[in-house]
């Protein structure tokens, strides 16, 4: 609104620019079976089309919303959400959302290492060069068996590079919750004070919510290896296989990524040496059985150490609480002591308050001395009354001998 009250037409630009600056981000990067990555800047939409998923399946890997560590297993897809490693995982690529942020860089990086194959139309000897190696020698490979021994689909390496990131990850986190725990623990023990006391206290709820993690993790494993359905599902490269692949194009879909040359020539080269791998029987998953087994102990073992660590916290509590009891009982004595002594002195002063009273006695004035006798008699009484009170209580055990 102007100066004079007329309305001013707002600026579509300017609009645009602060709508664009509060949108979330969708930077996403692209990996292919060669290990190429290709930064992206899509939207969901875009997305969905590209690998065939559901938006609620989308909604998983939204930064801005708290989904708990998931692997998902789909059609042509495999939706994958642990931690801050958000991707999706086909049989001929790898979208990972976010590469930009520090703890995804490294798995960009493990991502572009370790995707490509040995037969992936190019290979790499000793002195650095790149060697092509032709179809004629990939199709001997796959005939000798050798290949298929040396190599596994691309979505399980894929999948691995995520296991192992994330587990690394986790079990960094959680050593540094140890090197800081422990000595914590042990200064608390040798001197509690406010300060020791919430110290501890931030690092038993940053162990706990750890722990949380962690333990997601490794349901999600168990649970898939639990049932081999769903680890059947994640065999996308079998699917591709008995889909056939030549005609499995997306209809389309290239029109918006940058892709590689045909869909049948990528399937003809990089998919070749996955495909080799798959069994003819559906049923068999004990490829990534095994490969899910390795992750699983090593989370397996992480969750051990924060479960050795929640121990040690509770010992140290327990410990603090047997100080705590152990001063509060000395405490409780010496207000034992004191109260006993204050009924001694009270009946001392009772009997030398009523005969130290200016009033005529016929044996006072006969014996000039008495009061003294009164005030040495009423204290041995009171001090043997205290003594009994002592001596009654350490037969109860209520205070140490």
């Amino acid at each position: 609104m102007a100066r004079d009250g007329s309305v001013v037409p707002a600026d579509p630009q300017a609009m645009a620019l602060v709508k664009k600056k509060t949108q979330s981000s969708r930077s996403w990067i692209l990996f292919d079976a060669s290990g190429q990555g290709s930064l992206l800047d899509v939207d969901k939409y875009a997305i969905m089309h590209r690998v065939q998923i559901h938006a609620r399946d989308l909604r998983i890997l939204d930064p801005l919303l708290s989904y708990p560590s998931t692997i998902l297993g789909r059609e042509k897809a495999i939706v994958l959400n642990l931690e801050h490693i958000k991707a999706i995982i086909t049989a001929e690529e790898v979208l990972l959302r976010d590469p930009t942020d520090d703890n995804v860089v490294p798995v960009v990086e493990e991502l572009q290492r370790r995707l490509p194959q040995v037969g992936s139309g190019h290979q790499q000897e000793g002195d650095g060069k790149e060697y092509n190696v032709g179809q004629h020698d990939m199709e001997g490979a796959e005939e000798d068996g050798t290949l298929s021994n040396a190599e596994s689909p691309f979505e399980f390496r894929a999948l691995e590079v995520a296991l192992e990131a994330i587990c690394s990850f986790l079990a960094a986190r959680t050593t540094e919750l140890e090197m800081a725990a422990y000595p914590a623990l042990d200064e608390l023990t040798s001197k509690i004070s406010s300060r020791n006391l919430d110290r501890v206290r931030k690092l038993k709820s940053a162990m706990t919510r750890l722990t949380a993690r962690v333990q997601k993790v490794r349901d999600e494993l168990e649970q898939l290896l639990d049932d081999d359905d769903d680890m059947a599902d994640l065999y996308l490269s079998r699917k591709l296989a008995s889909a056939s692949p030549v005609s499995g194009s997306r209809g389309g879909g290239g029109a918006w990524f940058a892709a590689s040359p045909t869909i049948g020539s990528k399937i003809s080269r990089a998919s070749r040496a996955s495909l080799a791998t798959v069994h003819l029987d559906e049923n068999d998953v004990e490829e990534l059985e095994m490969l899910l087994e390795a992750y699983f102990m090593q989370i397996d073992g992480t969750l051990n150490k924060l479960t050795t660590l929640r121990e040690y916290i509770d010992d140290t509590e327990d410990y603090i609480n047997i100080q705590l009891d152990n001063h509060r009982n000395q405490l409780i004595q010496l207000e034992l002591f004191l109260s006993s002594g204050t009924v001694c002195l009270s009946f001392f002063s009772l009997v030398t308050a009523i005969f130290g009273m200016n009033i005529p006695y016929t044996w006072n004035e006969n014996h000039g001395y008495m009061f003294k006798w009164v005030v040495i008699i009423s204290g041995t009484i009171s001090a043997v009354t205290f003594l009994l009170i002592i001596a009654y209580a350490r037969k109860k055990g209520l205070v140490g001998s």
